[in-house]
């Protein structure tokens, strides 16, 4: 069994401003917009989705399968990944275009200013599953995340015809994606994940209420930032798992992905879905502590004082034994 997490591979332009955004707007000028910040300093790393969730999970000690398009330009990257157990065998590189890039400026209370060059992501429509199934075994789960919107779809339309489970993870093809586009990913879905803010576009631009969309699809999993996490299933009582505090809030950009890296392990494991939110949050909390998202490193005490620290000992006893690959 495998593990596919097709999604943008991007290189991440990290800048930080000391000030606060909402200082700079005026909210009846905003038709007018034109503002410029002078940000403190610039960090050049690692980044795109679908790479950062595969990062996390080689990181656990699984073995996923990145599904993406790429430039010719990807080589120190891809020596990256395989070196934490990355599988990059089926990323498609693209003969014209870059790799794609995402250029970020966060502000003193974190609120973010961000833009994103597509690129060679692009040419993710092109990329075919079944052959890449082929190679490597019937999945545990496709994770289909942000990308090109013409191959979310290609790739979401081919799980539902062969019949693969699928995670769908629109996030920030959510912001211009229209109701239609949105209603075709998330159809289905065996987890559907998002944000609280991108629940509720969801049920704004689907037309769906929270009850529908769970008619539609197995579990809803909407991360909340410093409060955690809920997970809801049709006909269920929601589960709320409590955030890790922090050392230091640093960077929170790809927090998210170790998220659903973190749940997908523990899912692939075996455990529950509780278990797999408290997962996820431990190892969230290892990037926003980093500027990057794929900067952090695991220490197996560390790790595992934490956990206990925060949702105690049973949950140690259930994750520990998986934890085979992580450093003493």
């Amino acid at each position: 069994m495998s593990l596919l997490i097709a999604g943008s591979i991007a290189t991440d332009h990290l800048m930080s401003f000391p000030g606060k955004f909402s200082d700079s707007l005026v909210v009846d000028q905003l038709d007018k917009l034109s503002v410029s910040f002078l940000v403190e300093d610039l960090e050049v790393r690692r980044g795109g989705c679908a790479a950062n969730i595969c990062f996390g999970l080689g990181n656990l000690g699984l073995g996923p399968v990145l599904v993406g398009a790429v430039g010719e330009d990807f080589a120190d990257y891809r020596a990256w990944l395989e070196r934490h157990n990355v599988d990059c065998d089926s990323v498609h590189v693209s003969e014209t275009r870059h790799t794609a890039r995402f250029v970020c400026t966060n502000d003193s209370s974190m609120a973010q200013i961000a833009s994103f060059y597509a690129g060679a992501m692009s040419e993710s429509r092109e990329i075919e599953l079944k052959p890449i199934i082929d190679r490597v075994g019937d999945p545990d789960y496709v994770l289909v995340g942000p990308d090109d919107p013409e191959g979310m779809l290609r790739h979401t339309e081919e799980c539902r015809r062969r019949g693969y489970r699928f995670v769908a993870d629109p996030s920030q093809q959510l912001a211009f994606g229209e109701g239609p586009l949105i209603r075709q990913l998330i159809d289905g879905a065996h987890i559907l994940f998002s944000n609280e803010y991108e629940a509720t576009l969801i049920t704004q631009k689907t037309g769906w209420s929270r009850e529908e969309v769970l008619d539609r699809v197995g579990t809803w999993v909407v991360t909340l930032g410093a409060e955690g996490v809920r997970i809801d299933q049709k006909g269920a009582e929601s589960i709320v798992v409590a955030a890790v505090p922090e050392i230091e809030k640093v960077e929170p950009t790809g927090v998210g992905d170790a998220f659903r890296a973190g749940f997908l392990a523990a899912l692939t494991w075996g455990l529950g879905t509780e278990r797999a939110a408290q997962l996820g949050c431990l190892l969230a909390v290892y990037v926003v502590e980093q500027v990057g998202t794929q900067e952090y490193t695991l220490s197996r005490a560390d790790f595992l004082k934490r956990l206990e620290d925060t949702y105690g000992a049973e949950a140690v006893k259930e994750i520990d034994p998986h934890l085979t690959t992580i450093r003493p």
